[in-house]
């Protein structure tokens, strides 16, 4: 079994809002969500709910509680609540009878003084559970919900690609608990063992269990276990270390051969810690865009029968910059539009495997296909002018 930390119970880097985040599912299911841009096509129809003023004041006043209580910075939880109940004195949410419009207000006056992308307050058309204490086990059937979602999609394992040139191209689209989704990752990353260069595409990643990060950190490094990152908890003023495993089932990629990560704007929470990590200790090229500035991992809480926020709980520390990427994102070794991040890349991995080649056959091949790769990205650089 792979050690990890349930991301629905505890400290967790929260994934985009999934779809039964607002439908009749449990809450504990959806609350892993922090919110990434999502294009509105993608965005699932959300159930809603008219609510009274008793209800607003009672959300008002248990959101104010729990991000004095909660909030990993203290003074930052204090403005908060100081500003919710400034709202609600001025009568800024009496006209609000729609539980979504409402939720999504709150979020809004919340994210305004945090500046924080984490903080959700979300409606759900089901009873809300009571808060759970930090560390405990999701029973039978949310874990079995949560098993189904996972399955549903792959774990986070979007693509696997051979692409010309003995490269691998991998698209990773969540970081799943790895309990759940250890197996199926492992044989993904011993698929890319064998490739002369990798490109891993999180510009669709919203982010996920660290415990994953770590995982699939450690296939991209040689036996000797390195250092990535520290989330540091306010609750119990205690800081967690992660680190990549002396072990891995399968075999590795290496550190030797180049990484290439693709980012965007929707690259965020644990995509990004993902992304920091390699970028900080030299092991990828980081193309794209700058992600979206997530870094503060935390917890679910009930704010009401049908209310929930996700308050971060704690902060990551990197141990080579001593700071995250909170606010400002993760800004990339080569800046490109994400559409043309992964041409961009499949230049760049091509010409770092031209250059060990010594068949003169296949460095002309490959010396072609650099050249059709950059028409084709040239071409698309003039439609976007």
């Amino acid at each position: 079994m792979f050690s990890c930390q349930f991301a629905l119970r505890t400290k967790s880097f929260p994934l985009l809002f999934v779809a039964s985040l607002l439908a009749a599912g449990p809450w504990s299911c959806a609350v892993q969500a922090a919110e990434a841009p999502v294009p509105k096509a993608a965005q699932p129809v959300r159930p809603d709910a008219t609510i009274d003023a008793a209800t607003r004041q009672r959300v008002v006043e248990t959101l104010a509680q729990k991000m004095v209580a909660n909030y990993v910075f203290q003074d930052v939880g204090e403005k908060m609540a100081k500003s919710l109940r400034e709202h609600a004195k001025r009568g800024d949410y009496n006209q609000l009878v729609s539980a979504n419009a409402f939720a999504d207000m709150l979020t809004t006056h919340l994210r305004e003084i945090s500046r924080d992308k984490h903080i959700r307050v979300g409606y759900s058309a089901r009873e809300v559970p009571e808060d759970t204490l930090p560390g405990a086990r999701p029973d039978a059937a949310e874990t079995a919900q949560m098993a189904a979602h996972e399955r549903f999609r792959n774990y986070g394992v979007g693509k696997f690609e051979r692409l010309p040139g003995n490269i691998a191209l991998l698209e990773l689209n969540g970081f799943a608990d790895p309990e759940l989704g250890g197996e199926v990752v492992a044989s993904a990353m011993s698929l890319v063992a064998n490739a002369d260069a990798l490109i891993v595409d999180l510009r669709r990643n919203g982010g996920g269990d660290p415990a994953m990060v770590a995982l699939v950190c450690s296939y991209l490094f040689d036996g000797e276990p390195v250092h990535l990152n520290d989330l540091y908890y306010r609750r119990n003023n205690e800081t967690r270390q992660y680190w990549t495993h002396a072990y891995v089932p399968g075999k590795r990629f290496g550190s030797s051969k180049p990484v290439y990560v693709l980012t965007s704007e929707r690259t965020f929470s644990g995509a990004e810690e993902f992304s920091y990590n390699l970028k900080n200790l030299k092991r990828a090229t980081l193309v794209g865009a700058t992600t979206g500035g997530g870094a503060n991992p935390g917890d679910s809480f009930k704010a009401d029968k049908h209310f929930a926020v996700f308050i971060p709980t704690g902060r990551a520390i990197s141990p080579v910059t001593r700071t995250n990427w909170e606010g400002t994102g993760v800004t990339p070794d080569i800046a490109v539009p994400a559409d043309q991040a992964l041409l961009t890349a499949q230049i760049l991995a091509t010409k770092a495997v031209l250059v060990k080649m010594t068949d003169p056959q296949l460095k002309a091949l490959t010396q072609g296909k650099i050249e059709q790769l950059q028409a084709e990205l040239d071409k698309m650089k003039a439609a976007s002018k």
